[in-house]
């Protein structure tokens, strides 16, 4: 049976209410919007999507949805030195992978810069803006501190004609980079340092990813996000908490130019622990080679995750179980591993695969290159309707080196001189010998099998303390199986010593490949992506690196099982029993 993406289980039910879904419900109780719900989700162009906002997209498209509401998906392509069309399309690629749809309502901030190019020469008209000569340097020291007010710019008081004739020169492109801004005209001595005269607009001579060069001059964030969402009809836009304090600044502008005003509402980004989820470090991260690429699957990347093996249902099933409010916290990252492996648990197939092999001689088997037995194995006993498939058993087989030990300490019940197994889906065996290297090292093991005991079930009703797993030699599929761990040592990368940045926290060991793995014959023709549950391992993931007959995989998360338990008891052996 080749691994296959079956369709995905029965959604979760419906998530509690929050202080997000409680104001919509408000505002659809006062008619606020006329009875619109329109969200949207605004990503800049320079990177690819993570985790963290795999949150944001789910609330956007999720509330939108329960309240017959539409969802926009619309780039903030405002930076043309940092924007390409590669992450436009990465971008397009996993929300779509995510579960979800904008149908025809895909935008672009620069399909408005000629309407916010007029709006900030409204402003201008209205005395509400102003052409700056000051450096960004100067700027930051005119701004003032959170306990010192801002110091008026000496060319704040400009006349309305003059600064109109500025800002049309600096539209033709007159001027050189960095040599003037356009700021808003608020208040130098407000709290809120947003509110300080904040630049509207740059002088960049760049080349624009959609616009080419007919721009030399963009707006910034702030001016261009909620001109936009008004531009759509926004109704609720919702950000993560930084932009509180921007909330101000946001309705100031859309109020002085009189134009639709949506509500922005802020919540609490995602933070899980191990993970980096800066889209400036991570770019660090592929542009320094420590990692492969974007889509690497140590990255939380959607694309890496996706590469890894996740599944988009887990990652929604995952956001909606960890909520919205107005606090930042720290996620644990097994929180979203238990979603993952909840998912894959239901639709995964079980095969079986050895990553570290050693060969194994069923000496009172037939030698005969021929004798081989079709044994019986369930491909999934969490889902009856998978079915079963045939698992070729012959003389000579491969376990993991793990399972077995010339030597065992108390307590370990898997194969080791004179003791009996099972071998899943197939026999009882009993190791009678071992052969050794010059070194010294078991390198094959000596068994019998009782062929009474087909199925793994003793009809003398013996009983057995362990079931290994296994995979015929003339029948296994060479592999590469590439383990991962956490990219990071610590659950906070961020903290490190003086003098170091974040990359002193990863991890050396975070990945491992294995290049002679043996697989069960079920496994040699799996497509990409396909998800399968290796047995007694973990949760695998074909990556699209495999050819034809020579499979590659990774793994996706690892068994929460008493094998695993078994392997942290190692400070007290004693109480290990294997």
């Amino acid at each position: 049976m080749t691994p296959t993406n079956p369709p995905p289980p029965a959604g979760p039910p419906a998530a509690p209410s929050n202080f997000i879904r409680d104001i919509i419900l408000r505002d659809l109780e006062s008619n606020k919007f006329a009875g619109r719900v329109q969200t949207r989700f605004p990503p800049e162009p320079n990177g690819y999507l993570h985790i963290g906002h795999a949150k944001s997209i789910c609330l956007n498209f999720g509330l939108a949805a329960e309240f017959g509401g539409k969802t926009n998906l619309r780039f903030d392509d405002t930076n043309p030195e940092k924007e390409e069309q590669e992450y436009v399309d990465s971008i397009i690629d996993n929300v779509h992978w995510l579960g979800f749809d904008w149908e025809d309502r895909v935008f672009f901030a620069s399909d408005y810069f000629e309407q916010i190019y007029q709006w900030a020469l409204e402003l201008i008209r209205k005395g509400k803006a102003y052409v700056c000569d000051l450096t960004a340097e100067e700027v930051r020291k005119y701004r003032g501190t959170l306990t010192e007010p801002g110091k008026e710019s000496p060319y704040r008081n400009r006349t309305v004609e003059e600064n109109l004739d500025l800002f049309q020169r600096m539209r033709a492109g007159e001027f050189p980079d960095g040599s003037r801004t356009l700021r808003a005209r608020v208040d130098m001595a407000s709290p809120n340092l947003n509110m300080r005269d904040p630049v509207m607009y740059r002088i960049l001579h760049a080349e624009h990813h959609r616009t080419g060069n007919a721009w030399p001059i963009y707006p910034m964030y702030d001016y261009a996000h909620g001109q936009s969402d008004s531009i759509e009809q926004i109704t609720h836009s919702i950000c993560t908490l930084e932009f509180e304090d921007h909330r101000p600044l946001y309705d100031w502008f859309v109020e002085q130019l009189g134009i639709f005003h949506p509500q922005q509402i802020e919540f609490d980004r995602l933070n899980l622990t191990y993970t980096m989820l800066s889209k400036r470090k991570l770019l660090q991260l592929v542009q320094d080679k420590l990692v492969r690429g974007w889509d690497d699957p140590r990255m939380p990347t959607l694309s890496g995750i996706r590469r890894r093996g996740y599944t988009p249902e887990a990652i929604r099933n995952f956001c909606g179980s960890i909520g919205v409010s107005k606090t930042n916290g720290i996620i644990e990252l097994g929180l979203l591993e238990h979603f993952v492996r909840e998912d894959l648990n239901k639709r995964a197939p079980r095969m079986m695969a050895v990553l570290r092999p050693l060969r194994v001689v069923i000496d009172n088997y037939p030698e005969a290159t021929d004798a081989v037995d079709e044994l019986d194995a369930v491909n999934n006993p969490e889902d009856a309707s998978a079915g079963t498939r045939k698992v070729p058993f012959s003389r000579v087989l491969y376990i993991e080196q793990d399972d077995f030990k010339e030597d065992p300490p108390k307590g370990y019940y898997r194969l080791s001189p004179g003791k009996e197994v099972r071998l899943r889906w197939g026999y009882l065996i009993t190791c009678v010998s071992v052969v050794k290297d010059e070194q010294g090292n078991v390198v094959e093991i000596h068994c019998t099998y009782d062929p009474a005991t087909r199925g793994g079930n003793a009809p003398d009703g013996r009983k057995v303390k362990s079931t290994i797993h296994w995979v015929s030699a003339a029948h296994a599929v060479d592999a590469e199986v590439r383990l991962y761990e956490t990219l990071f040592t610590k659950e906070n990368p961020n903290a490190v010593e003086e003098g170091q940045d974040f990359t002193a926290n990863i991890n050396p060991n975070s990945l491992e490949v294995l290049t002679n793995c043996k697989l069960e014959p079920s496994l040699a023709a799996v497509e990409p992506f396909g998800r399968v549950q290796f047995e007694r391992l973990g949760y695998f993931c074909a990556d699209p690196d495999s050819a034809p007959g020579r499979p590659v995989f990774n793994r996706t998360v690892a068994l929460r099982d008493s094998w695993a338990k078994i392997e942290k008891r190692a400070d007290n052996p004693a109480k290990a029993k294997v």
